[in-house]
């Protein structure tokens, strides 16, 4: 593999806090990274704002606001990963939708090229950069439009299940699963409009667990353990 995506949820970075950032979980995440940067791999990271921001299941917000808000959130995420990336020896860049002042630069495709032709990571906050969208649909979205050759999702649970495996024991973990199957049988891999559009466009995601010093190199390296989800 050249380009991969990777998908963090902010929840997964703040640790068993489940709020905020757990600095070692982070720094575990960036020595992967690094990892992969090392043997010429080209890899953008998209975060979730989970760990800060859960303004939907509100009743007193505004939707169009709640999901500002979670844009925000999700641009700190990235801003402070990416410290932690850099404190470990790797260079990065953020791109959002949206002008961020001096915080950020503003996403193009071709700016993305440049940071990835430099050997940098690229932080793509900010989602789509318009409510109704999620997390989800801004990691497809951009992995289509970088030339991704795969997303990665890195999650809470180890795979993709027909079931929930901590309702339900006997839930059945698939090892690979059409994006079509994932829609038709409501999966929750990710959102709906992120799976019609990773359909349309035949972008594969792979699903593993994020827990352990070496999910990330083991999913990306070969000893893939989780669910592909194939187009």
């Amino acid at each position: 593999m050249k380009r991969i995506m990777l998908k963090l949820s902010g929840e997964a970075l703040a640790g068993e806090k489940k709020t905020g950032f757990d600095e070692e979980t982070v720094r575990k995440v960036a020595l992967q990274v690094k990892e992969l940067v090392d043997q010429k791999m080209e890899v953008g990271i998209v975060i979730g704002g989970g760990n800060f921001w859960r303004g939907r299941s509100s009743e007193n917000i505004d939707r169009t606001k709640a999901d500002q808000i979670g844009m925000l959130a999700t641009i700190m995420n990235c801003i402070y990963v990416s410290e932690i990336f850099r404190s470990v020896g790797m260079t990065t860049n953020i791109l959002t939708p949206f002008e961020c002042g001096s915080f950020t630069k503003l996403f193009s495709k071709d700016r993305a090229n440049k940071y990835f032709a430099r050997g940098q990571v690229v932080f793509f906050a900010g989602g789509t950069g318009h409510p109704y969208f999620s997390t989800d649909t801004g990691v497809v979205l951009r992995a289509i439009e970088v030339d991704a050759e795969v997303i990665f999702l890195a999650k809470a649970i180890d795979g993709v299940y027909d079931d929930d495996p901590k309702k339900n024991p006997n839930a059945k973990k698939y090892d690979t699963v059409t994006i079509q199957e994932v829609i038709d049988k409501n999966l929750q891999v990710v959102d709906m409009t992120a799976s019609i559009l990773a359909r349309d466009n035949h972008m594969p995601m792979w699903v593993f667990g994020l827990e352990g010093d070496r999910s990330i190199v083991e999913a990306v390296s070969g000893q893939f353990s989780g669910t592909k989800v194939t187009v």
